[in-house]
């Protein structure tokens, strides 16, 4: 085991540990319109348990893998199962150590897609778009009426 370090604020990370990468279905919303694009994301350990449970997600599929094998310095590599017009996330290379750390906790969610193998049959779902640059503008409807005795001392 090499303990070669993928990421210098990272020294508990090494390129041998376990990742699990996902390709998600995403939207962008550009001049009214949405269009459907295809995202490289790092899956934490948790979040994997609850696919695996069949809850509807916007994974198509799942890579178990390495996080050398992903990242290696300062690049970035498309696992080969992915296809070529799939783009990577923003922060790939901090949420894919983040995700290193979860499946260092929990070890037994590395079983669940073993590392060299793709599991596809997720409950495949955009039903619930996923939209990647929507903006959330508050309003002053949006608050919450409160009773007058709220924050008064009685």
């Amino acid at each position: 085991m090499t303990t070669a370090f993928v990421y210098p604020n990272a020294s508990d990370v090494s390129a041998d540990d376990y990742l699990v990468v996902g390709l998600a279905t995403c939207f962008l919303r550009e001049e009214g319109e949405v269009r459907e694009v295809q995202v490289i994301e790092p899956i934490p350990s948790a979040a994997l348990e609850a696919l695996v449970k069949g809850i509807p997600t916007s994974y198509s599929m799942a890579c178990g893998t390495t996080l050398g094998s992903v990242v290696a310095g300062e690049k970035i590599y498309k696992p080969q199962e992915f296809p070529e017009t799939a783009q990577f996330c923003e922060d790939f290379v901090q949420r894919a150590i983040a995700a290193v750390r979860t499946y260092q906790s929990r070890p037994s969610a590395q079983e669940l897609i073993p590392q060299g193998t793709i599991k596809q049959d997720f409950n495949f779902s955009t039903e619930r778009k996923r939209v990647l640059n929507a903006l959330n503008v508050v309003q002053t409807e949006d608050n919450v009426k409160q009773h007058e005795y709220t924050h008064k001392v009685l």
